[in-house]
């Protein structure tokens, strides 16, 4: 191959970078694990991904791709199709459209945009699965999922700061 072929090799790989590291969020994010009532303890790692690229690298993540992660998401944890793809398009398109805010605040204004941005899902899936079902849904494990997301959110937004520094100079 040519030094030109690898140049276009490496900048695709770059460009698909953000949507292959949610790819893997989501599959890992449904590994079996052998603790019972497990799913509310876990952080929800992709809408942290959501959030962090919305942030910091919208030209990376199309609406398209985010909707098709949605999908997935919902393919993979048994949930109604399209709950997880409207969620997270409204998370993108919401945060996607304050960039220029958050770019030029520091980490604590956009960790606290993040803990709004996770309220506002909670109440969303809230709300949509007690349409889907037709009866009212215990909110309890979502909040302490909730929780245990806004918690961890720093450090799976330092991983992927590290992924935007060495990978997508």
């Amino acid at each position: 191959m040519r030094d030109n072929d690898w140049q276009q090799v490496d900048t695709a790989v770059r460009l698909i970078t953000p949507t292959l590291l949610i790819i893997i969020l989501v599959v890992v994010s449904h590994v079996p694990l052998q603790i019972p009532n497990a799913g509310p303890v876990f952080p929800d790692i992709v809408l942290m991904a959501i959030y962090y690229w919305a942030v910091y690298r919208p030209d990376l993540m199309p609406f398209w791709v985010v909707f098709l992660i949605g999908l997935l998401e919902d393919l993979l944890g048994g949930d109604a199709l399209g709950v997880s793809s409207m969620i997270y398009l409204a998370v993108f398109w919401t945060v996607a459209a304050q960039q220029r805010f958050f770019m030029s605040r520091s980490f604590g204004v956009v960790w606290a945009g993040f803990i709004v941005v996770g309220a506002g899902v909670v109440l969303l899936s809230w709300g949509l699965h007690t349409l889907i079902l037709g009866r009212s849904v215990h909110i309890g494990p979502a909040l302490f999922q909730y929780l245990t997301t806004i918690a961890a959110y720093p450090l799976l937004a330092w991983l992927f700061a590290q992924t935007q520094r060495l990978v997508l100079k």
